[in-house]
């Protein structure tokens, strides 16, 4: 701050005018933020310690385990700008903090962000604007590239953790990506399976790239799947994909299997004039709100009929093909059909997975692509999508039971 010598009406120099340095207070206040996150982190280590040592320091008791032997110190990149740490050295047992990982520790989120700029084609200038934001310190373009292989090894070992416990329901469904590849774009398929385990929790249980959404993808994935350790499987659900009922059987032959009744509705529109999508949608619905699976089975053969009495001899071809695909829910617990005779489940994680995708365009290769993916998967996982019990079980278990 500093006096003004600027003059009033009569002349007289008002002396007392006050010019504020808006710089100069901002640069203090960070260094006041900066300097009490380096206090709170030093004391938190330090009462890390003493935790170990069983005592504080310099303290005399029976119950002390360890003594200090000095300190080191180690410098630390937060929000608030770089700080200094003391880290507390012990004669006999290690120190392994988990201060310092918990407040480096960035949520999924983070990491994805960084994956989809590098993919994107965001300039390393933008880079180090953006992680001086995040984090108050700029970042290098090698050490961008060192933390995005980083996050693939932390991917890679979440996609290949083994699955513990039993999955009754298991969603399948895959995702077409554009890739540039020798100078052209083509497409490539990243393969998704979520399930809903004997505690009533959804879980990603595996994301894989595959060339082709073919029967040679899916027999990998589902054998990939096998040897993780899924079991206690009752119910699949998915579309009617190329390559993946036939395989199912050979995995899982104790499993039954539902069609989406959803894909299986707009397989039927596809042979019906849009201005009668509407009345056949209505009584399409009507076969799947039946109380059993018998009454949903008359209930096809009117509707049927009623298709070829309305001169759509394909529609009702279709159907009766198709509809006993639909009706495998039926044998599992009435309070779980709602959220069994449809995809849905699936299908909304990969409408949040398009809407991410989308902003790179084409990947550089298939990798990217099922990394970007994987991320998205990892962060939904971790947040209230996984956490919150989806479906209560125990009814399952005397469905079971009977049967």
């Amino acid at each position: 701050m500093s006096g003004s010598g600027v003059e009033g009406s009569g002349g007289t120099p008002l002396g007392g005018v006050v010019r504020i340095d808006d710089g100069r207070i901002e640069a203090h206040l960070d260094e006041v933020v900066r300097s009490t996150v380096e206090e709170a982190l030093n004391a938190l280590l330090d009462a890390e310690a003493d935790h170990l040592c069983g005592a504080r320091k310099y303290e005399r008791t029976e119950g002390r385990k360890d003594t200090r032997a000095g300190s080191y110190t180690r410098q630390l990149h937060t929000r608030a700008g770089e700080v200094s740490l003391q880290v507390p050295k012990l004669r006999n047992l290690p120190f392994e903090t988990a201060i310092i990982e918990r407040y480096r520790r960035r949520e999924s989120s983070v990491e994805e962000a960084l994956i989809e700029m590098y993919l994107a084609g965001v300039s390393v200038r933008r880079v180090e604007d953006i992680t001086q934001a995040l984090w108050g310190t700029r970042v290098s373009a090698s050490t961008v590239s060192e933390l995005n292989q980083r996050i693939y090894g932390k991917i890679e070992e979440w996609r290949q953790q083994p699955l513990v416990g039993e999955f009754p329901y298991v969603f399948l469904d895959g995702l077409w990506l554009k890739r540039s590849w020798g100078g052209e774009v083509k497409n490539v398929s990243v393969l998704v399976a979520i399930g809903v385990s004997q505690t009533g929790y959804r879980e990603v249980l595996a994301v894989s790239e595959g060339a082709k959404e073919d029967k040679a993808s899916w027999t990998n994935f589902l054998r990939e799947m096998k040897q993780r350790g899924l079991k206690g499987v009752e119910l699949f659900v998915s579309d009617k994909c190329l390559g993946l009922v036939e395989n199912l059987a050979d995995f899982y032959p104790e499993a039954k299997w539902q069609r989406c009744v959803v894909h299986f509705y707009r397989n039927v529109w596809t042979a019906v004039p849009t201005g009668k999508v509407k009345e056949v949608a209505a009584m399409l619905k009507a076969i799947h709100a039946q109380e059993d699976r018998l009454a949903a089975k008359e209930k096809a053969t009117q509707v049927i009929e009623k298709l070829r009495a309305m001169k759509l001899a394909k529609a009702a071809e279709i159907v009766a093909g198709g509809i006993e695909e639909t009706l495998s829910y039926y044998a599992l617990p009435p309070e779980h059909w709602r959220c069994l005779r449809t995809n849905n489940p699936l299908e909304r994680l990969m409408r949040e997975i398009r809407r991410r995708t989308r902003v790179v365009g084409a990947f550089p290769d298939g990798q990217s692509a099922l990394m970007l993916v994987a991320a998205r998967l990892r962060h939904v996982a971790a947040t209230k999508w996984g956490t919150k019990r989806y479906l209560q079980m125990d009814r399952l278990a005397q469905v079971v039971a009977i049967a």
